[in-house]
């Protein structure tokens, strides 16, 4: 069971997905926090994440009171660039107890998986660039440090290019 505030030491829970947005833009537009699910797993332990479920996941009681959500997932859930974890935000608060989200940066957050999937996120490249939270040039740099076969690395490009025509 996850239970944060019973650990000696923090507990690290990676967050990931569009929520992850919040970590680095706290006070981000309202577009971009249409989500009330935050997909998640313990960094130490992945193969907690479906303990995550069954405490604080859809449905559950937190769910009930909270009007939000965890879904627990896995380390491959994501392609992420190198050194992705040199580039995550740490969030802890009273709120959090003794567990730390360890949220993505916005430039994670439009990962080649995600990008590759063309997958329906409020946290999408077009909704970032048009409230200017990324450019391209960081979008391509993270592409070139991300280990990808040919034919999906050129269709990562051509999505980053889509949202950013300049």
């Amino acid at each position: 069971m996850i239970d944060s505030g019973s650990r000696s030491s923090p507990q690290e829970l990676v967050v990931i997905g569009s929520q992850a947005i919040l970590g680095q833009y706290p006070q981000a537009p309202g577009e971009l926090l249409r989500s009330m699910e935050a997909d998640l797993y313990p960094l130490r332990e992945p193969e907690l994440a479906d303990a995550i479920d069954g405490a604080i996941g859809e449905l559950s009681a937190f769910h009930d009171t909270y009007g939000y959500y965890a879904q627990g997932v896995g380390p491959e859930t994501a392609t992420l660039p190198a050194k992705w974890i040199d580039r995550v935000i740490p969030v802890q608060s009273e709120a959090t107890g003794q567990a730390v989200g360890l949220c993505w940066r916005y430039t994670i957050l439009l990962s080649p998986s995600t990008l590759r999937a063309g997958k329906k996120t409020c946290v999408s490249p077009s909704n970032l660039a048009r409230h200017g939270l990324t450019r391209k040039s960081v979008l391509m740099e993270r592409l070139k440090n991300t280990a990808l076969p040919d034919v999906i690395r050129k269709l990562v490009r051509q999505r980053i290019a889509l949202h950013f025509p300049k």
